[in-house]
């Protein structure tokens, strides 16, 4: 008797050192208000440092503060 593998999930969620949380697949975003935000995409970076522009993602400005800035 084989056994199947587990189910591919839905969504994944990978953390960047120094840098955001990528997440991929079918998600919903949704701001403090529980308002839809619409990502236009099914991979977005959420921003980890609290620097972005863009928040809740990530526009990269990680990259241009100090490493100890980033170590979330």
């Amino acid at each position: 008797m084989s056994e199947n593998p587990p189910p591919e999930p839905d969504v994944s969620i990978t953390v960047y050192p120094g840098g955001p949380l990528i997440v991929r697949g079918a998600f919903t975003l949704q701001n403090a208000d529980l308002e839809p935000i619409d990502p236009r995409r099914q991979v977005v970076a959420l921003c980890r440092c609290g620097l972005s522009r863009r928040k809740p993602l990530c526009d990269g400005t990680h990259a241009l503060s100090p490493p100890e800035a980033n170590r979330t």
